[in-house]
């Protein structure tokens, strides 16, 4: 089983995603969807962390071989972060959501120097505003990205073009159409709720927008 099939039924092995569109879980943005990912769940379950650190590490050694350090952002990017900066030996800083309030009001933890070439680690991507906006940080702070990584991506087409206009290259290990195919492979969903979280992944306003009339 190659990389991305074996992502997927894991997060499904140990229900770091749930799928229900009956019943739709509903985003910090309010949209509504039928799928949900939580990837801190597999940090519960030793077999699963492991190979989703190794992996992360062999993409990086792969697509990043100049990575100077590690950088998660906060806060499920932090522990699979700080994994992957032991393995591969580097430096590990995280970015906040938003600088302290107090103190010296950092938004960037650890220490990084200015033009050290820092490989940025998410848990997963969905609009990409948490991650574009650390990598904002990063470069505002003189820090060259040279490219991010997550274990799983939503696929949004928008999301896409967001990281090709702020030129910052990502890689993920799992996306949405892995998981689906290996959910209806396994079981988890058939062929109807396929073809509705598909619809879904292709207009998740529009698809959020129908179920709330």
């Amino acid at each position: 089983m190659e990389t991305s099939a074996k992502i997927a039924q894991y997060l499904l092995e140990c229900e770091a995603v749930k799928l229900n569109i009956s019943y739709p879980f509903t985003w910090t943005s309010g949209m509504r969807s039928p799928i949900y990912c939580d990837n801190r769940v597999t940090l519960s379950y030793t077999a699963i962390r492991k190979y989703i650190t190794q992996s992360l590490c062999e993409v990086i050694q792969s697509k990043y071989p100049d990575a100077e350090a590690i950088v998660g952002v906060a806060t499920a990017g932090i522990p699979q972060g700080a994994s992957i900066a032991d393995v591969l030996n580097l430096p590990f800083a995280y970015v906040r959501a938003e600088a302290k309030k107090h103190g010296l009001k950092n938004n960037i933890e650890g220490k990084l120097d200015a033009g050290t070439k820092v490989v940025v680690v998410e848990d997963l991507i969905s609009t990409g505003k948490s991650s574009l906006k650390a990598v904002e940080d990063l470069r505002n702070n003189g820090i060259e990205v040279i490219g991010l990584v997550s274990i799983f991506n939503y696929g949004f087409i928008e999301t896409d073009q967001k990281f090709k206009d702020a030129k910052c290259p990502y890689t993920s290990l799992s996306s949405f159409n892995d998981l689906i195919k290996q959910a209806e492979t396994s079981g988890y969903i058939n062929a109807e709720e396929v073809s509705k979280i598909s619809e879904w992944n292709a207009n998740p306003m529009k698809w959020s927008d129908s179920f709330n009339l």
